[in-house]
């Protein structure tokens, strides 16, 4: 337990200043990838995979590890290039998203990075709409892609997206209409179910892609006068952006007398017990996983009642 605690500790003193740790791989070729490291568990070479009939191609097959079965991908399939072959000289990176374990594989990994998040930037214009990438860096001059594996997650194993019946009662629905609720997220596919599920409960959505866009977006609010505590319900935000991640927009906000009264659901792919410790720290009033729509419905009903004195 107490490696664990130490563990937290470390971890945690990245919280508020911004930064984040990327693990650096390469697929075919060249060109250089990241993922964070706080989504991955353990890095080995490929194990023997058992095909899985009827799966997704991309979906090289399952691995016995560690007492469990985890799906393996093919990282280069997933985002629309060949597959990688000679599987005995891959590396397979074991990663948690949404409360899942998988695991990804690639051609070789290199080392990991620490790094400030206003060095992340989103994907350059023109790039278009059916691109992998979440966001681009550069580590020592090089151009490093950040993948969007939450958009290849809903590609090859679609989640639920559909709230269950009985969740929006007319009551709620019926003050859910003058009510708005700013989101943030740089995934597209993340920042649509979120979108849509709050849009089905029925309040007003300000959809935008990372921390920086959200906390200038509030300033703007107060330069024309108004007060973001009272126009907006709650704010729904991811905590991996590029600029500013969610972490240092909740610190931003706890630190400005005029917005420390947001109420701030931290909504991400990103689980377990370092999560729980920086939310608490950053002051945050709420976290979920991704993505369940029955648990982010009931929380904006919650704030809904809440809001109305119910």
């Amino acid at each position: 337990m107490a490696g664990v605690l130490d563990s937290v500790n470390q971890r945690t003193q990245l919280v508020g200043q911004n930064r984040l740790e990327l693990l650096l791989f390469r697929l075919e070729g060249p060109q250089l990838y990241g993922i964070n490291v706080f989504k991955v568990k353990e890095v080995l070479q490929c194990p023997n995979l058992t095909v899985m009939p009827k799966s997704s191609p991309v979906v090289r097959g399952v691995a016995n590890i560690r007492g469990g079965t985890i799906p393996i991908m093919d990282l280069s399939m997933a985002t629309g290039r060949q597959a990688l072959d000679n599987l005995k000289d891959s590396f397979v990176i074991i990663t948690e998203y949404n409360m899942k374990v998988q695991g990804f594989l690639v051609r070789s990994v290199e080392r990991i990075v620490n790094m400030n998040w206003e060095e992340i930037h989103p994907p350059p214009k023109g790039t278009g709409r059916d691109h992998y990438l979440t966001a681009v860096t550069r580590v020592d001059k090089k151009l490093v892609e950040i993948i969007d594996v939450e958009k290849i997650l809903a590609e090859v194993s679609p989640t639920h997206e559909q709230i269950s019946e009985g969740v929006i009662t007319a009551d709620a629905q019926s003050k859910a209409v003058t009510k708005r609720i700013l989101i943030c997220d740089d995934s597209s596919v993340a920042r649509k179910q979120v979108k849509r599920c709050l849009e089905t409960v029925g309040v007003e959505v300000v959809a935008l892609n990372d921390g920086r866009q959200a906390y200038d977006y509030l300033r703007s609010l107060l330069a024309e006068g108004k007060d973001p505590c009272k126009e907006l319900l709650m704010i729904v935000s991811d905590i991996e952006m590029p600029e500013m991640d969610g972490y240092t927009l909740t610190a931003e906000i706890r630190a400005d007398p005029r917005l420390e009264g947001l109420h701030i659901l931290l909504h991400t792919s990103l689980s377990g017990v370092f999560n729980q410790a920086m939310v608490k720290k950053v002051g945050a009033n709420d976290f979920l996983a991704k993505f369940r729509p029955d648990d982010l419905a009931n929380r904006v009903i919650e704030r809904i009642n809440a809001s109305e004195g119910a």
